[in-house]
């Protein structure tokens, strides 16, 4: 099957899909089944399926194919626990790998992975071959279901694309749930508070300060052109926000230890979000449960460095 035929039968796919429930099963054993030679059985997990958006416009990330390109998987599947490479290719509408593009954010294509739960997360930088392949290295800790977003700006376009597609993860599975709401979180003796709410329809300010040891932070690195970058990311299909700094970043130059976003979220429900800053050379990830039309609830959360490291050594983390 040529990759445009795959293309196709993964909408047709997809569109069958809307309408039905998203399952996800019992908290531990199989929820799809691999047997290998040896007998043994995987769990591959919870098969994802997504609902269309109440509304015109579809949130990005949840479309494989938008304005003429398609992200095309060559990896559809790898073992849990164990470092493998992930490969892709983006296509034009004739089916060509896209070769050239325009620099955003600092590099040509941003990479995110994230699992259903939205407890695995991971911001990527892949290479790109001479033909179009992008390849990256990955090591994800849980078995289940991932969500695979490819961020753009295509040379020919003017605005940036967010294509998304299904990544399955195999292994023994076990269900596992984001935290709940809270204030603050805490990675590597970091503490990130988060302030703002998220509102349904319609662009919000989100402010995070980072402090250490009670301290606040002031020497935030200037990463991907700003002092910090957020993914946002809506639970039950995943749907891909976007969001923009208040503040770019100037030259070498340091700041906080409060950096701020507008976001915008196209419904009611319940998000997840991903701060990635930057401190000594070292990117770390703050996440953050949010409810649209409510305050961080008070608390602090467990921040989880293991679940969302920065593998990407082509980047220099």
């Amino acid at each position: 099957m040529n990759p445009l035929q795959k293309i196709g039968a993964f909408t047709a796919a997809l569109a069958a899909a809307f309408g039905t429930a998203y399952g996800v099963g019992t908290a531990f054993g199989p929820i799809g089944q691999d047997t290998t030679a040896t007998g043994h059985t995987e769990s591959r997990g919870p098969d994802p399926v997504k609902s269309p958006p109440a509304g015109d416009l579809l949130p990005a990330g949840l479309q494989v194919s938008q304005d003429g390109y398609s992200l095309d998987l060559e990896t559809t599947a790898l073992p849990a626990g164990r470092k493998s490479t992930l490969r892709f290719v983006v296509r034009d509408a004739d089916g060509d790998p896209v070769t050239r593009y325009r620099t955003a954010h600092g590099k040509q294509l941003h990479l995110i992975l994230a699992s259903r739960e939205l407890t695995t997360y991971r911001h990527l930088h892949p290479v790109r071959a001479a033909d179009g392949t992008w390849s990256t290295p990955v090591d994800l800790p849980a078995a289940g279901g991932y969500r695979v977003f490819a961020d753009f700006l295509p040379a020919g376009g003017s605005e940036g694309l967010t294509l998304g597609s299904d990544l399955t993860v195999t292994g023994p599975y076990r269900a596992s749930e984001p935290p709940a709401p809270a204030a603050t979180t805490t990675v590597d003796g970091y503490t990130v508070a988060l302030e703002g709410t998220l509102a349904a329809g319609g662009e919000s300010d989100l402010a995070f300060t980072v402090r250490r040891d009670g301290r606040p932070v002031t020497d935030l690195e200037p990463y991907l052109g700003a002092y910090g970058h957020l993914v946002a990311l809506r639970a039950g299909d995943l749907a891909y926000l976007h969001v923009h700094p208040h503040e770019e970043a100037e030259g070498d130059r340091t700041s906080g230890p409060e950096v701020s976003f507008a976001a915008t979220a196209p419904s009611a429900g319940t998000y997840r979000l991903f701060l990635d800053f930057k401190v000594d050379g070292t990117v770390r990830t703050a996440a953050f449960t949010v409810r649209t039309g409510t305050e961080a609830a008070p608390g602090t959360g467990t921040g989880t460095p293991e679940e969302t490291p920065h593998e990407d050594t082509s980047h220099g983390h």
